[in-house]
């Protein structure tokens, strides 16, 4: 059975002594998706998998998803390149702000797997940001006006309404549709979800994609909302990886946000991603 390290005092645990090759034995399976439960990043170091082996090892989480208005890979649609090549020194970057991925979707990813092919000398990490941890010690005035209440979410970078100015949008190597109306529908889902494995709960809101409260407008929402991201993003309930060649991480979308840094200009950066998909967040 594999080896399980914790990170950090809130979020994440080092899986070794496995090969993500080699997933046959469903004891490894289920030890697996145990420890994404109980940790909602798992960091698997050293291997070396194709992109066939890396949706092998997605399925052992949920159904392949294709997520919309981010092009895959010509060749696999299951498969997106998160790449920024060297000369890629201006404009912003993929999930370039705090962010829980698609929750504007009626069923938004439940997680996703990222392989590192290749990583700049410096710079490039990647911080996730427990928001288990971020419910459980959020304020009670807070908890309170979020009880029971649900959020808009809106597919903001790729609508109309809210399309974000042409210098902070991530740069040409990854292809987005922009400026699709479909983008501007406004979805609900409750501010705080529960885990149907675990009980857990956590908050479901993020800057990019969450606008308002259902009830309430916008500017009436702001307030609060400015409140629980500078409470969801604290340093203490966070991990920040610094990524090597042969990296392989797997993250519960619905139970963290992440953020990528954009430290890296003139080097190449180079992930593979897949998303596992499960019944919608409740």
């Amino acid at each position: 059975m594999p080896d399980v390290t914790q990170l950090t005092g809130y979020i994440g645990a080092e899986i070794s002594g496995v090969d993500l090759r080699a997933l046959d034995d469903p004891d490894l399976r289920a030890a697996l998706r145990s420890a994404l439960s109980a940790h909602h990043v798992l960091l698997i170091r050293d291997q070396d998998l194709g992109l066939d082996d890396q949706k092998r090892l997605t399925e052992v989480f949920g159904d392949l998803m294709q997520l919309p208005y981010v092009a895959p890979m010509a060749e696999d649609p299951a498969v997106i390149a998160v790449l920024k090549e060297a000369h890629e020194d201006s404009g912003g970057v993929f999930g370039g702000e705090w962010h829980s991925d698609f929750s504007f979707l009626d069923t938004p990813p439940a997680g996703s797997v990222l392989n590192a092919a290749e990583i700049p000398p410096v710079g490039g990490d990647t911080v996730w940001s427990s928001q288990k941890a971020a419910f459980e010690t959020l304020p009670e005035h807070l908890k309170s006006f979020l009880d029971g209440r649900k959020a808009v979410h809106v597919g903001k970078p790729y609508g109309v309404r809210f399309a974000p100015a042409a210098k902070t949008r991530a740069n040409s190597s990854i292809r987005m549709t922009r400026g699709d109306p479909e983008a501007d529908r406004e979805v609900l889902h409750p501010a705080v979800i529960t885990d149907p494995e675990t009980g857990a709960r956590a908050l479901f809101l993020n800057p990019i994609y969450t606008t308002r409260f259902e009830g309430l407008t916008e500017e009436e929402s702001r307030p609060f909302l400015e409140q629980i991201y500078k409470h969801a993003t604290r340093p203490d309930f966070s991990m920040r990886l610094k990524w090597r060649r042969g990296d392989v991480v797997i993250w519960d979308n619905r139970m963290t946000l992440h953020y990528a840094t954009n430290d890296y200009a003139g080097s190449r950066r180079l992930l593979y991603r897949t998303t596992f998909r499960r019944a919608p967040p409740a």
